[in-house]
């Protein structure tokens, strides 16, 4: 299966530089909103049979141009929601930005047991997002496109890819309505082909590293 991973597009929250986690969130702003629209052409060549959000309102103003392209229900689901940020939720200040981050990258690193702050655990924040994963290579759907959120990806992809850790996937950056392309099957495991458009070579540079709005923390 070819599983395309994006990014919703800018949000209030975003701009402000905020952990902005809890459901439903802000919206789009205008530049979001044309983010999303840009989306159907940037991914016109992706035959793409199946298309899921979270439950975070960003995700569904996101995906609707690209639902409108394909004719495909948007489907809705809980699991692929931004990892919670507990207790640090509506903090911007580096020492929440740090906390969270080196936390949910824990995770990805093999200390699933780690607690966000009053929030959830690697196992329960990686178990939600493999149920969707699951069932979206149950449809039989040869690609399929899941918005979902930047740390959440970032997370789940260097956990379940072969060949992204979290060295990478915390030195490279997930910009609003950034892609990372993957192949494989649940059982027998997932491969990063592309990262925003970027083919994941030996020679594959490093951006700035990221928080889960985007900006650069390190």
């Amino acid at each position: 299966m070819r599983l395309l991973l994006i990014r919703h597009g800018q949000t209030p929250s975003n701009v402000k530089h905020l952990l902005d986690t809890a459901v439903p969130g802000p919206g789009l702003t205008p530049l979001g909103e044309e983010q999303a629209e840009a989306l159907p052409q940037a991914l016109a060549r992706e035959d793409i049979g199946a298309l899921y959000v979270s439950t975070l309102l960003r995700t569904r103003l996101t995906a609707a141009p690209l639902a409108a392209r394909t004719g495909h229900e948007v489907l809705v689901r809980d699991g692929l929601r931004e990892i919670s940020a507990g207790d640090l939720e509506m903090r911007g200040d580096e020492q929440a930005v740090d906390v969270y981050l080196t936390t949910s990258f824990a995770w990805a690193a093999g200390d699933p047991e780690r607690r966000m702050p009053g929030g959830e655990d690697g196992t329960e924040f990686l178990s939600r997002f493999d149920a969707v994963v699951a069932e979206a290579a149950g449809t039989g759907a040869g690609t399929v496109a899941m918005v979902s959120h930047g740390a959440a990806i970032r997370t789940w992809v260097a956990a379940r890819a072969a060949n992204v850790d979290v060295g990478f996937a915390s030195t490279h950056e997930l910009r609003n309505t950034g892609v990372v392309i993957l192949s494989g099957t649940p059982d027998e495991g997932w491969r990063v082909l592309t990262w925003e458009g970027r083919s994941l070579g030996p020679d594959s540079g490093a951006a700035g590293a990221s928080g889960p709005a985007g900006e650069t923390v390190g």
